[in-house]
């Protein structure tokens, strides 16, 4: 008998026998339910052999390896049905993601709607035929061979480009064959429910110099009650997607002779950045934090020493050629390498750290055009940026206190409870990313391990995804379709100091690098805006709504009246607009609903005479007549104590 440890940590004896016999053994229910297994860490096919003692977890679709393995079949069963209705289409790749899965693909047809319904319903002919799913190992000689005579140019060029003897694996359903590392399910009849949702361009391998595919995305799930419910939540993503919402609303628009990823932020929208930046720049002033302003290009030179220029040069706007012998300069991805400037402008020394130095920082980079997403993903954006130059035994409380501020501001906004944690660590096999040693990168990550865990921060590790000089903090959330993205990063770094020569005199009189924190306290503005179009679908708490207040008179003659409210409430600071147009006040009150303004007030005769404003609410509907004075009492201390009234 094998003495196999389940995933709570007891003890199971199995004779021995396939991971699904393991899970027969365990519960007939959870044998039903299994798509995969975990076996010493690993994952893999329910038929793998457990011939030993082992750790040993049986996956369901409830969990995220479980949800990989039942998509990544799907994708290939996906394959599948394109191979069967157009022989001549050429796979490229067919990963699992996040709610769901996509397969690049580079066919003369056009993945129309009416094509993809054609291809789903081959799809379920497949899983209705119930084929079942082996794997099967080649050498890489013979693997590029089976490729080759299949015709399929990109599988043969991802062989080639593996290590020599490692092992190429394969999985076939039916008559159809994949390159493929798995896992996947027993059979296609696994798969329950399945929906093509769309198909767009992406360039093979992410690269723009690379010729353009067709991705059609899809996913599946176990129950088609549960694919119902999932539909049913994108549709309600689509009402609440920044892109159509912003648009809608007059926040933001996009030109295409301008480029894409450089948004113009209309009135509306630009106000809402202007009151999220004097927010912060007030907040972060009473947090200790000092302003600067530094300019938004440099010569290379800059970027040379702080590493940017070998580490992130495809990344950013270069002009000019140091080749013509010129002066080279390039738009700032970045303020870190400018605001030491301000530390180096006079020698330090021990009693001048912390030095907290913050900007409003407008930056750009390079995107590949693929990757530009309405304001999440641009070209040019501003950030709350800062960096903080500490010595070690400040370290620690420094961070501490970057990560209450970020808590803050998230809390403020209303994010808070939409966020997660990822500590990003180096990854020592990609070793020209980094710079630094060995020995650094451990002791920096240590110091951050101690700290988040002292601060009992629950965080998933990032491998690979450090900054090129330190590991970071990732304060990640995700968009109303579920794409992840980073919102706020805290960063510790022990290694541009030495390299622009930023040094302190400590106690003793010798000469130190202080340690530097790279942080932002709201992230992106663009991006933050972007997720808080979603998150409130449009309708702003009443301290950051651009238009807190409609004056709506019924008729011309309350429009005196319906000005001296205006103006009483222009000089208190509420923002406020008049609509005096000749239309019924039916039309007025929708088009403001529509506008999704906190508060409309209806002004009639009754009002006028009275020196009252009939109140109504977006919260709350009709609120009745109140003196001018309680009702802007009630927006103005909305406004100072911030509250998310939606």
């Amino acid at each position: 008998m094998l003495n196999i440890k389940l995933k709570d940590g007891s003890l199971f004896e199995f004779e021995g026998g396939t991971a699904l016999e393991l899970a027969e053994k365990i519960s007939s229910g959870l044998a039903r339910a299994a798509v995969a297994a975990k076996i010493n860490g690993k994952v893999t096919e329910l038929s793998t052999q457990i011939n030993s003692d082992c750790e040993a977890e049986i996956l369901t679709f409830d969990s995220e390896e479980g949800k990989r393995t039942y998509n990544h079949t799907a994708s290939h069963v996906l394959a599948q049905a394109v191979k069967r209705l157009y022989p001549s289409a050429k796979l490229a790749i067919g990963p699992a993601i996040e709610n769901g899965f996509y397969y690049d693909i580079d066919s003369e047809i056009s993945f129309s709607p009416e094509i993809l319904t054609k291809i789903e319903e081959e799809m379920k002919k497949i899983i209705k035929e119930d084929y079942k799913i082996e794997r099967f190992v080649l050498p890489k000689e013979e693997a590029v061979k089976l490729m080759t005579e299949k015709e399929e140019n990109y599988k043969v060029e991802l062989i080639n480009e593996l290590p020599e003897g490692e092992e190429i694996s394969f999985y076939r359903q039916g008559e159809f064959t994949d390159l493929c590392a798995g896992p996947h399910l027993m059979s296609t009849g696994k798969i329950k429910a399945v929906k093509l949702t769309q198909c767009t361009g992406a360039y093979w391998k992410g690269d723009a110099k690379n010729k353009m595919l067709q991705r059609i995305y899809g996913t599946a799930f176990p129950k088609q009650s549960m694919l119902d419910e999932y539909l049913a939540r994108v549709e309600e993503a689509k009402k609440r997607d920044h892109n159509k919402l912003g648009r809608e609303l007059e926040l933001f628009t996009t030109v295409d002779y301008i480029g894409q990823g450089l948004p113009i932020m209309l009135p509306k929208g630009a106000k809402i950045i202007q009151l999220l930046q004097r927010f912060v720049e007030d907040i972060e002033a009473d947090w200790g934090w000092r302003i600067t302003k530094t300019p938004l290009m440099a010569k290379s030179d800059l970027y040379k020493i702080s590493g940017h220029w070998d580490h992130y040069k495809e990344g950013m706007f270069v002009m000019g050629s140091e080749e013509d012998g010129k002066e080279c300069f390039a738009l700032r991805p970045m303020t870190c390498p400018f605001q030491y400037q301000a530390y180096l402008n006079r020698a330090r020394s021990y009693r001048d750290l912390p030095m907290r130095l913050s900007e409003t920082s407008t930056l750009f980079r390079n995107e590949d055009s693929g990757e530009m997403h309405g304001l999440i993903r641009v070209r040019q954006f501003t950030i709350s940026e800062g960096h903080l130059m500490c010595t070690p035994e400040q370290l620690e409380d420094e961070f501490k206190r970057c990560l209450e501020l970020t808590i803050f501001m998230l809390k403020t906004l209303g994010l808070y409870e939409d966020v997660s944690y990822r500590f990003s660590q180096w990854d020592p096999a990609d070793r020209d990313k980094y710079i630094g040693t060995e020995e650094q990168w451990n002791e920096a990550q240590g110091i951050m391990k101690n700290i988040l865990d002292d601060i009992g921060i629950n965080y998933k590790i990032g491998i690979g995804e450090a900054a090129f000089y330190g590991p970071k903090l990732d304060i990640q959330i995700k968009n109303v379709y579920g794409k992840e993205d980073t919102l706020i990063t805290i960063q510790i770094d022990q290694m541009l100091a030495e390299k622009f020569g930023m040094e302190y005199t400590d106690r003793d009189g010798t000469k130190k690098n202080p340690y530097i924190i790279h942080r932002t306290s709201i992230g992106c503005y663009e991006r933050t805006l972007a997720l808080l179009i979603e998150k409130y679908a449009g309708a702003f708490p009443t301290w950051l709504a651009p238009i807190q207040v409609k004056i709506l008179p019924i008729s011309e003659r309350q429009h005196e009246y319906a000005q001296g409210v205006y103006k009483k409430l222009k000089s208190m600071g509420i923002r406020c607009e008049l609509d005096g147009r000749s239309e019924k006040i039916g039309y007025k009150i929708r088009e403001a609903q529509l506008e999704k303004v906190p508060y409309m007030l209806v002004i009639g005769d009754k009002e006028a005479e009275a020196g009252t404003v009939a109140v109504r609410s977006r919260k709350e509907g009709d609120c009745g007549a109140v003196p001018l004075d309680e009702f802007a009492s009630r927006v103005l201390k909305e406004t100072a104590e911030r509250t998310l009234n939606v």
